[in-house]
């Protein structure tokens, strides 16, 4: 096992893998930029070193000044959370060259499935359903073009490099495609450092179902079952939970086989995610792979009891995974609600500043991870997440009560959040029912966020 881990982030996901790490008794070490030396994570690890300024690309992006605050503190391994250098195979490379664990698959894997074309072309070769649409990376917008004729419209335009949403953009018509394609192209390049782009039909309100699996390095691999991750705005994910409550667990059993099967045939290490779209008549289809820890991983472990972040740094010590599909067992259900410094009543505009008060909520079956406290200003150069909370119940419907009663306790003030449209949510009777999917906020938006008289 590592004796001294560093962590390659910052936020709730570092100080989550710095408590991870303090209970297998593992020394650990941040890294800051400036604005952060005050941050959370800077305080609690064993050790903290600033690695440059607070723009992301001069800190916690630029690789070689993480390496040589890795191999100048001593740790072997490097964690990257999720984010930032997670998924990035140039970084796990360079790991690999100075003798550092990066904890996380092989780079060829990061590559592999990192790229979401190639990440199609392995899911077809395994036998799992992809969704209709090009062979691989589009060259022009003329290769589109007879590619959406093939597919038919509408299709989705969508980066090959990167997640959280970004670089997609739909034609509904041969008329709105050549937009399309050209602002995909832009934003995977500004966001990804990569303007490649590959289609995709466009399946009309479909769930957004994930599973989580977790790895060893000889050929072990389990699921922990799934979480619907359909609530989204602009393709964000906003609420979580588990289990997904469209699923039947025919259903359930069939996806986890099928994520299972393509982690074996691609030999996978560690925990990583497939991500599936479901239609209303239940036909799942691939979507993509996540080869690193998830925003969303704690409602996994509050059903299942294990600690996902302890056991993919079990993995990358290469260790024999502990548990055998038999020993996952599903008890209750989870949620998340995900609190970010936004103003949703301004199109959800981030909003930094000071936390001025804080009160957080606990109780039975309630978990907070977050990097906030009283005082702490929230800069403008990271991404806005401030907590997330996490209830468990032994059913649904007392999930959704005990998260109403945790987030009307969560005061936060000095700084706007989103913790009334979250309530906004819970309350509303489609969410209540379990009748949702990927359009869900965007049809029910006038209802969550009544427009005032003065707007």
């Amino acid at each position: 096992m590592f004796r001294k881990i560093l962590i390659a982030n910052r936020g709730e996901i570092a100080v989550t893998v710095i408590r991870a790490c303090r209970e297998m008794g593992i020394r650990t070490v941040a890294v800051c930029s400036e604005v952060d030396k005050n941050a959370l994570h800077a305080q609690l690890a064993d050790e903290c070193v600033c690695i440059g300024p607070d723009a992301s690309r001069d800190s916690y992006l630029n690789m070689q000044a993480i390496l040589s605050a890795c191999l100048t503190a001593g740790a072997e391994a490097i964690h990257p959370g999720f984010g930032f250098l997670s998924e990035n195979p140039v970084f796990a490379r360079l790991c690999e060259k100075c003798g550092i664990k990066f904890i996380g698959p092989s780079a060829l894997i990061m590559e592999q499935m990192g790229n979401k074309a190639n990440a199609r072309k392995a899911a077809a070769q395994s036998g799992i359903p992809i969704i209709p649409g090009s062979a691989g990376a589009l060259q022009d917008l003329t290769e589109a073009r007879k590619e959406a004729a093939l597919i038919g419209y509408p299709v989705l335009i969508k980066a090959s490099a990167g997640g959280g949403g970004r670089g997609m953009r739909i034609a509904n018509s041969e008329a709105e495609l050549p937009g399309a394609f050209q602002m995909a192209k832009a934003e995977a390049k500004t966001c990804f450092g990569d303007d490649e782009v590959y289609m995709e039909k466009l399946v009309i309100q479909p769930r957004h179902i994930e599973i989580q699996l977790l790895c060893d390095e000889y050929g072990h691999v389990v699921h922990l079952g799934d979480r619907d991750c359909s609530v989204q705005r602009r393709n964000q994910k906003i609420i979580e939970e588990a289990s997904s409550p469209f699923m039947t667990e025919e259903l359930r059993m069939q996806m986890g086989e099928a994520a299972v099967c393509l982690a074996r045939k691609i030999r996978y290490t560690g925990v990583g995610t497939i991500e599936f779209l479901v239609d209303a008549d239940r036909h799942f289809y691939f979507m993509e792979m996540n080869t690193r820890i998830q925003v969303e991983h704690p409602i996994s472990e509050a059903i299942t009891g294990v600690n996902l972040v302890q056991e993919q740094i079990r993995a990358a010590a290469g260790e024999l995974l502990r548990y055998s599909q038999r020993d996952i067992v599903f008890k209750g259900h989870s949620i998340e609600c995900r609190i970010n410094a936004e103003d949703p009543e301004h199109d959800f505009r981030p909003c930094p500043g000071t936390v001025e008060k804080l009160l957080v909520p606990g109780g039975q079956g309630v978990r907070i991870d977050s990097a906030v406290y009283q005082g702490y200003r929230i800069p403008p150069d990271y991404d806005s997440l401030l907590a997330k909370v996490i209830v468990w119940a032994p059913t649904r419907e007392e999930a959704i009560v005990r998260m109403r009663r945790v987030l009307t306790e969560f005061l936060i003030s000095g700084v706007r959040t989103n913790i009334d449209f979250h309530l906004a949510i819970l309350r509303e009777p489609d969410f209540i029912r379990g009748s949702y999917d990927n359009t869900y906020l965007a049809r029910k938006m006038d209802v969550l966020l009544p427009k005032k008289e003065n707007d």
